[in-house]
């Protein structure tokens, strides 16, 4: 369920929420200009859903939990070209999408990721990136990529990403997004991107059990069977 209605704009910013109530105010004021914010609440109980209608946000409701439900349910509801994803918890700033979108626009690539680079101590728990270092060697190897992060922050052509055929609901989604673009022939780039301390307690990566599970999924995804898209003329990986 989307509630407020559709403008047209040029981009549509995907952002997943849960309980993010005290982040939510910095991330939306960073939104660029003209750009329309999909905050899609994925269950909060503490008035996040209230509180980004309140400063002009789009709300999107996924009662499914998990972080590929959340994000595939704002890309179902996007109606922009070109489609954002950025986390909700204010460690991410949403204006760092701003090039991201102009490489999409320009043709020069398919899907534009960011490149967490921690600003503080804490930022990236070292369970986690030991986690997204072992996921990013395992990219390598299934489709030739050499990314060195999987993170949130990332842009594409939203006709694209729902060609992908995107299936996974739980924290596999973004690597899917990824492996699924690699099969489709899509050019796929990264951009170092700072890396902030997030507001609140992480759902995923904040502790060794969530780190786990995550790369569970995302172990899963990889196992898959390549999927078979139509190369698009002039992509390269």
């Amino acid at each position: 369920m989307t509630t407020s209605p559709a403008p047209d704009v040029g981009v549509d910013v995907v952002l997943p929420c849960l309980n993010e109530a005290g982040a939510l105010p910095w991330v939306l004021a960073r939104i660029p200009a003209g750009w329309r914010a999909l905050v899609v609440d994925n269950g909060s109980t503490d008035g996040s859903a209230d509180l980004a209608r309140s400063l002009g946000a789009t709300v999107v409701t996924e009662p499914r939990r998990g972080f590929g439900a959340a994000c595939h349910a704002g890309l179902r509801a996007a109606t922009a070209d070109v489609v954002c994803f950025c986390d909700c918890d204010a460690s991410l700033d949403p204006a760092l999408l701003t090039p991201f979108v102009q490489e999409i626009r320009a043709g020069t690539a398919d899907l534009v990721l960011g490149r967490r680079q921690p600003q503080a101590r804490g930022a990236w728990p070292v369970h986690a990136r030991a986690g997204n270092l072992a996921l990013a060697r395992m990219l390598r190897r299934r489709t030739g990529l050499r990314l060195h992060d999987l993170g949130p922050l990332r842009a594409a052509r939203r006709e694209g990403l729902l060609a992908l055929g995107l299936t996974d609901r739980r924290s596999g989604y973004p690597l899917q997004m990824v492996v699924r673009g690699a099969d489709a022939g899509w050019r796929i780039t990264e951009h170092d991107v700072p890396y902030l301390p997030r507001t609140g307690a992480s759902k995923v990566t904040g502790t060794w059990r969530g780190t786990w599970h995550a790369v569970r999924d995302m172990r899963r995804v990889l196992a898959e069977a390549p999927t078979p898209h139509p190369v698009r003329e002039g992509s390269a990986k």
